[in-house]
């Protein structure tokens, strides 16, 4: 049976690992890959949920053009440390950043750092 995708929004991996961590909560245990997801997002995932959407919402703040909330979002999951990180990162996507608003990034991100 094929499902039917109604909406795709993207999260950070804190939102992630705390919709795990309720399910654990709930059920005793996780199952086979929740818990390496689980596992892996407890090593790699460095801000809290709270942190993360302060960081989402400043980065939103600096308006750079044709920035989706995917872009964002993977920014706050990296935490890349300067603007050439930034850049490597955003290579990925069909966007191009100008070196003035790189820095902004990369100034913002680096108050979470």
């Amino acid at each position: 049976m094929k499902a039917n995708v109604v909406s795709e929004t993207p999260v950070c991996q804190a939102e992630v690992k705390e919709v795990l961590d309720e399910v654990k909560k709930r059920d005793g245990e996780l199952s086979f890959r929740a818990q390496k997801t689980f596992d892996y997002l407890e090593q790699f995932a460095p801000l809290s949920r709270k942190k993360a959407d302060d960081l989402f919402k400043k980065l939103q703040s600096l308006e750079v053009p044709r920035m989706k909330d995917a872009y964002i979002w993977k920014l706050v999951d990296i935490l890349p440390k300067d603007g050439k990180d930034i850049k490597t990162i955003l290579q990925g996507y069909a966007i191009t950043v100008s070196s003035e608003n790189l820095k902004k990034l990369a100034d913002v991100i680096a108050e979470f750092i």
